[in-house]
């Protein structure tokens, strides 16, 4: 796990982000830091804003108040979509829909980028290229199309076009969300192996044995607000908050038992006072 010693300045800062829809706010008044060398996992239930403040992080997304920084750049400043593509350039954004372009092969869907945003010449950007899918463990279907692969496999390949733009820092939004669960942990172990070599990640992610085990910093959302965060050990371990406690014990599996009752007729053990028909 990467270091948590912290710097001077956090990599990624929001300050008091709000965000709605129309009449319906989805952030209310969100405060983040990320800082570099770190693994932060957002977690809390459908609908309370994780999503939404990845997509702010990227300039995808423009709140209606509220700053955000990722390095020297004040993302909510960004008036011209030319700005917006220089962040990009150095944030990656790997989403729950692997969005590979289907005619191109494996391969061509990482060099297209380097190539036309950051003017890499073909060799150097098809060398790097290759390299990125040994690291995904996907070399071998260098030639192959996005329609010949398995889910996992597309999105292995979308971590590693991720990575051809040399981010320093990296979004990964419900990656394992639209997978088959055998192929999860082929994910999964990616990611992790990212975190290990110090990649500053941040996850939103319903994988919460994984986000325990990677997270340097965990923050828990619901109804667009921060309930609270911590470290990964205090959050899972030992969270503040009823809302926090309660929300973990569904997602780890265990939604609570009621209280037995006295001489309950439905209990198996009393059931052989009653003649069954079947």
């Amino acid at each position: 796990m990467p270091s948590t010693e912290t710097v001077a300045e956090p990599l990624v800062s929001l300050r008091d982000l709000h965000l709605s829809f129309g009449s319906n706010p989805v952030l209310k008044g969100v405060d983040l830091d990320v800082y570099r060398g770190q693994a932060v996992s957002i977690i809390g239930p459908s609908g309370s804003g994780k999503s939404t403040i990845l997509r702010c992080i990227t300039g995808l997304l423009q709140p209606q108040r509220g700053s955000i920084r990722v390095g020297a750049t004040e993302v909510h400043a960004l008036a011209r979509e030319a700005q917006r593509i220089e962040l990009r350039k150095r944030v990656g954004f790997v989403f729950q829909q692997y969005n590979l372009f289907p005619h191109l092969s494996v391969l061509e869907n990482l060099v297209i980028a380097p190539r036309k945003v950051l003017g890499r010449n073909r060799v150097d950007a098809q060398k790097d290229a290759r390299a990125l899918l040994a690291k995904v463990r996907m070399e071998h279907k260098a030639d192959a199309y996005p329609g010949q692969l398995s889910g996992g496999q597309q999105q292995r390949v979308a971590i590693a076009r991720a990575l051809a733009m040399r981010p320093e820092l990296i979004l990964f939004d419900e990656v394992t969300s639209a997978l088959d669960p055998e192929t999860v942990g082929e994910v999964l172990t990616v990611i992790r192996e990212l975190t290990e070599e110090g990649m500053t990640c941040v996850l939103v992610t319903h994988e919460m044995r994984f986000a325990e085990e990677i997270s340097d910093v965990v923050y828990f959302t619901e109804n667009g607000v921060i309930v609270e965060h911590g470290s990964a050990a205090r959050i899972f371990q030992a969270p503040t908050s009823e809302r926090t406690r309660e929300f973990l014990r569904h997602a780890l599996g265990d939604p609570g038992r009621r209280q037995p009752i006295a001489n309950d007729p439905y209990l198996l053990t009393n059931l052989s006072r009653y003649s069954l028909s079947v």
